[in-house]
């Protein structure tokens, strides 16, 4: 019997790559504008990045620009500042 290989994701936070399951990924959804959202599913469309599931790693991906960089596209802190309440619900 074959194991399967468990997929990994490097958050941009704190740069570990861990199990794909284990991170929230973020996503540019270029339908909707480029909105950015936060996809708990790991299936909606667009470009997406990964974080660890604590408020350090999005508070570092944030202050290094990590968020806007990794998903092409310019974020306003006015919805960084959304998805940070998100992920506190999240947490």
């Amino acid at each position: 019997m074959k194991t399967r290989k468990v997929p990994m994701r490097r958050c941009i936070g704190c740069m570990e790559s861990k199990p794909k399951k284990e991170l929230i990924r973020i996503v540019a959804d270029k339908e909707n504008e480029g909105d950015i959202i936060l996809d708990f599913t790991g299936k909606a469309q667009g470009r997406g990045a990964y974080l660890c599931q604590s408020k350090e790693c999005f508070n570092t991906a944030r202050k290094r620009k990590a968020i806007s960089r990794n998903l092409e596209v310019q974020v306003s802190e006015e919805r960084l500042d959304e998805l940070a309440r998100e992920f506190d619900k999240y947490e």
